[in-house]
């Protein structure tokens, strides 16, 4: 190891003047830095630019004030019908090739918009979905969606005294974008989580520094009904004690009395995932109630539940329309989370005189959990049976049992399906499989292997579940040859 050596003295000065001199010549300059510095701090800033200004105005008078710092809604000042013809031929052009190869006669069908202030229309009866709550490119004005996502979240950080600020990342980092509200969020849903700010700094909670890596309070999710009043709140935290949590939990249902249940998640890891392992309840039942095609679904904090309900009901008429379910069929819902489709399903099945038998198969005991409990609260559960188990395991044991599937019906994750699931729906061999897809590119590379095991397809539907991005979903039904 390099030692440390002792310095050589130095030689005292035998011209103390001298000395002082520089002395003085050094204070002098210390001086005259300081005045520059103060000098140039009074001076005013440089003014923006004025094509800076100009778009600074343009976003002020827009849609939304943040659009260019927040970048979540990157179409949002795009006029809607042009998002839906941007979207239509993105579809036509993904397909064009999957339609081409195997000689399939099927024309994408025009992409489902969302028509604009629905509101309490929704609620009465003879609302229907596809009739009521959709739009297309081709009929004239298209007014632009807002107030559609029932599921809003915030991260927090520390500003620069100590107080709690909320809002949006800005895109690419961990810079916190103010949100006093968001035009695309369910009214009351920005406030209610800029509160939670408020109150946990009140309360002394500090945020967490995602860069430094401590504090405490990390995000807060907050999820509202759509067909019921209530809504739940879920408060992510980087450790599982902290004085104060259901204090905060108090004052946050007292703003807002929709919520019912106030939740923790304790997520210590590092990284950009919000949610961690382990939740607990801090007041309330634990879960939501809400409503979706006459059905009604308690929701528990990690279950997964569409964002955007009015669209969400438009995604799954066109899956169960898909079905043709017909007396005494039997479904396979894989990837079912906690049941929605399949029970919706088997729901409207039954309320048009025919029964059918649901299996729902999906990896997570919790929502497996989840849809049993969905089951019982319709009155489904003599007829729903719901598997933890891999969906490829299970197709696999059912074609080495004899256990037949009338209709597969499957939404899985971004990265689609796998070969081996698809191989083992197309063995048991049912007479259509409804493929709902949240990424299109995945769901042409699985259509192409369905294809080559003898189905065809017979309709595609795109659906905008997410206006002003470029995201899609889609609807394939698919027929055995």
């Amino acid at each position: 190891m390099r030692s440390r050596t002792q310095r050589p003295a130095q030689k005292k000065h035998s011209a103390p003047a001298k000395h002082g001199e520089r002395a003085k010549q050094a204070a002098h300059a210390k001086r005259t830095a300081h005045t520059k510095r103060a000098a140039q701090s009074n001076q005013p800033a440089p003014r923006p630019s004025a094509s800076a200004e100009r778009r600074a105005r343009k976003d002020a008078a827009g849609p939304c004030p943040i659009m260019r710092a927040c970048g979540g809604c990157a179409w949002i000042g795009m006029p809607y019908k042009k998002q839906l013809a941007h979207k239509q031929a993105t579809i036509e052009e993904l397909f064009a090739p999957l339609i081409a190869q195997f000689g399939w006669d099927v024309v994408p069908d025009a992409v489902a918009g969302m028509r604009a202030n629905v509101g309490d229309a929704a609620r009465e009866p003879g609302y229907d979905p596809l009739r009521d709550g959709t739009i297309t490119a081709a009929e004239g004005k298209c007014p632009a969606p807002r107030a559609f996502r029932y599921k809003a979240a915030t991260p927090f950080a520390p500003g620069p005294n100590g107080e709690v600020r909320s809002g949006f990342y800005a895109r690419g980092t961990h810079d916190i974008v103010a949100v006093p509200d968001c035009v695309v969020e369910a009214p009351g849903a920005r406030r209610t989580l800029n509160e939670v700010a408020r109150a946990a700094e009140r309360l002394g909670i500090p945020a967490y520094d995602e860069d430094r890596r401590r504090g405490i309070l990390r995000y807060a999710v907050l999820r509202l009904g759509w067909r019921s009043s209530e809504g739940m709140l879920t408060l992510v935290t980087a450790q599982r004690d902290v004085p104060a949590l259901e204090e905060l939990a108090r004052e946050i249902m007292a703003f807002d009395p929709r919520i019912v249940t106030v939740a923790q998640n304790i997520n210590g890891r590092e990284g950009n995932a919000i949610l961690g392992a382990e939740t607990r309840p801090l007041l309330g039942p634990g879960t939501m109630k809400d409503g979706l095609l006459g059905c009604t679904f308690e929701i528990s904090p990690t279950a997964f539940y569409q964002t955007n309900p009015q669209q969400t009901e438009v995604l799954y008429r066109l899956a169960i329309d898909g079905m043709g379910l017909r007396s005494d069929d039997v479904v396979v819902d894989a990837y079912c989370g906690s049941g929605t489709i399949g029970i919706t399903a088997a729901h409207a099945a039954r309320a048009a005189g025919a029964e059918v038998t649901l299996r729902g198969v999906e990896r997570n005991p919790s929502g497996i959990v989840d849809a049993r409990r969905n089951a019982e609260l319709n009155g489904m559960a003599d007829t729903c049976d719901f598997v933890a188990e891999d969906a490829t395991h299970y197709l696999h044991r059912a074609a080495t049992e004899g256990l037949a599937a009338d209709v597969v019906v499957l939404d899985p994750p971004r990265a689609g399906s796998t070969p081996e699931f698809l191989a083992a729906a197309a063995d048991i061999a049912p007479r259509r499989i409804v493929y709902v897809s949240c990424n299109p590119v995945t769901q042409v590379r699985d259509l192409a292997l369905l294809g080559e095991a003898g189905y065809r397809m017979i309709r595609l539907t795109p659906v905008d579940m997410f206006p002003h991005t470029d995201h899609i979903e889609t609807v394939a039904v698919l027929e055995r040859s």
